[in-house]
């Protein structure tokens, strides 16, 4: 259901179903003492789960991956981006951020060594706040996420059911932009 609206909502919105850009990024989420599977992310100082997440341009979800929370940006990323190559083959370009940075690029290079596949790291200028081209879509449908009071905190005791849970949010979300148009 979360595909088909997506697909139709891209039809809608920038006429063509297939993506040809995602951007990647993770989000480290507190869990419920009860929660099942979790880690320690020591950069955020937050004892919990990764949500790693691929969106389009519009901020659409793409593909997602829940992980403990001591889990590399770097490790996690490799089985989301083999998922995003096999869904969507028109993929050219993938934006992340400095997390990303190092062997990955080369990998995802050797994905498609005949087609045009890459993966450009978007880097910081300067201090303080400033709003990174195409990095800020990723942050913006993090803080759609974040509204949805189930996700503040990450409850869910497997990691396909708070897979499952951010599918039913962007579903909801989905379907309120669908019926504005």
């Amino acid at each position: 259901m979360h595909d088909t609206l997506r697909d139709c909502l891209r039809k809608t919105e920038k006429g063509k179903v297939a993506p040809t850009a995602a951007i990647v990024d993770s989000q480290s989420v507190k869990t419920a003492d009860q929660a099942g599977e979790r880690g320690y992310d020591a950069g955020k100082k937050i004892k919990g789960r990764k949500r790693h997440i691929a969106v389009d341009t519009l901020g659409l979800l793409l593909a997602i991956q829940i992980t403990t929370a001591s889990t590399q940006d770097r490790d996690a990323a490799k089985s989301l981006i083999q998922l995003l190559v096999a869904l969507f083959g028109r993929l050219q370009i993938i934006w992340a951020d400095g997390g990303y940075l190092g062997a990955l690029v080369q990998w995802v290079k050797q994905l498609r060594p005949f087609g045009k596949l890459h993966l450009e790291i978007v880097r910081r200028t300067g201090k303080g706040f400033s709003v990174l081209p195409k990095r800020w879509i990723v942050e913006r449908t993090f803080a759609w996420l974040y509204k949805s009071r189930r996700l503040c905190r990450d409850y869910e005791v497997r990691l396909d059911h708070s897979e499952a849970m951010i599918r039913i949010c962007m579903i909801r979300l989905m379907i309120r932009r669908l019926a504005r148009l």
